[in-house]
């Protein structure tokens, strides 16, 4: 078994020991699952199961500012809020910060400003840490690619390693017990018309953390064998979707993977279930305007929350169906 400490000095051999930059601002992502990341084989080092794949959600993300300070104890602001140092917040995120640090380095005033709702089902972990290590990268002038960087936010939480990049990226699962081929790969392909619709079921904290429930779902669900194989196919498919532009493709094996995950979580013993009323109606609506021959398919991940995919065209349709709904461009139209 490998530590994080052993794989952070790895990556980092060679590279400057201390503080070299005062303060500094970036900004990562949020990633929406295409094909979902739900279990881990090494609970450690956050390395997954199954291979996944996501589409960025551009303005949706985490804004990440640092400041180093002369102070006894690090100072912490969440979407301008001040969080106390026993807050499980401030607690993760320091415990990581700390995986970096060295021997009487200064302490740090940090904000964190997120564009979406935290511990809600969209993906705010995976935007936060990917900043983070972004903000580290600065802070200690490390001057790592995206891909090394990948690596790193992936210790903090498994799907930040897809928050590196814009657009669509692959996180492999890779092979080896260190993870060091476990690693969010940014694919080349552009689709400017494709459209994410975010349908805010609640914006209130899970009742149970991804992290609890992949780990009850692999233990104990009777329909995860099956996981691995659904992932394999769904995967294909969406890439082979994505290569041809093939919306209706793309649509059917999202939407069947993410029914997949949350029926593997229903088999779980207790079972799990995010989704509330909202949730329910709004997939049947969804159903039923596919049977009224409208594209339009949706997505799922640990959360009520849930994500309609549609090409641009529909934008009217959908808003006049939708009136909650807020539309994310991943693309931006090119001239």
């Amino acid at each position: 078994m490998y530590s994080k400490e052993q794989i952070i000095a790895q990556i980092l051999t060679g590279k400057p020991n201390g503080v070299q930059l005062e303060k500094g601002a970036v900004y990562a992502p949020a990633n929406i699952a295409l094909c979902k990341y739900w279990g881990k084989r090494d609970s450690i080092l956050n390395l997954p199961m199954t291979s996944s794949l996501s589409i960025s959600l551009a303005q949706k993300g985490s804004h990440f500012a640092f400041e180093v300070v002369d102070e006894k104890t690090d100072c912490l602001n969440l979407n301008g809020q001040s969080i106390d140092a026993q807050h499980d917040f401030y607690q993760r995120l320091f415990s990581f910060i700390s995986l970096f640090r060295h021997n009487g380095e200064p302490r740090l005033n940090i904000a964190i400003t997120s564009t979406i709702p935290i511990a809600a089902g969209l993906a705010s972990s995976a935007s936060g840490f990917a900043s983070v290590v972004k903000g580290l990268n600065e802070l200690y002038g490390w001057q790592l690619s995206c891909s090394e960087l990948s690596l790193l936010a992936r210790l903090g939480s498994g799907s930040a390693c897809r928050s590196l990049w814009d657009g669509f990226v692959e996180w492999q699962h890779g092979s080896r017990d260190d993870g060091m081929d476990s690693i969010g790969i940014p694919l080349e392909y552009k689709w400017p018309q494709l459209r994410i619709g975010l349908l805010l079921a609640s914006s209130d904290k899970k009742s149970i953390s991804s992290r609890e429930a992949m780990a009850i779902t692999k233990q104990s669900s009777s329909l995860y064998h099956l996981w691995p194989e659904q992932v394999a196919t769904d995967l294909a498919m969406i890439k082979s979707a994505l290569a041809e532009k093939d919306f209706i493709a793309l649509g059917h094996a999202s939407e069947r993977n993410a029914i997949a995950m949350h029926a593997t979580m229903l088999k779980a013993k207790p079972a799990i279930s995010y989704s509330n009323a909202k949730t329910a109606a709004w997939v049947q609506q969804v159903w039923q305007l596919r049977v009224d021959n409208m594209p339009i398919y949706f997505t799922q991940d640990a959360g009520p929350n849930l994500k309609l995919l549609f090409l641009e065209d529909s934008t009217d349709d959908i808003l006049q169906l939708f009136p909650e709904v807020e539309i994310i461009q991943p693309f931006l139209i090119e001239a």
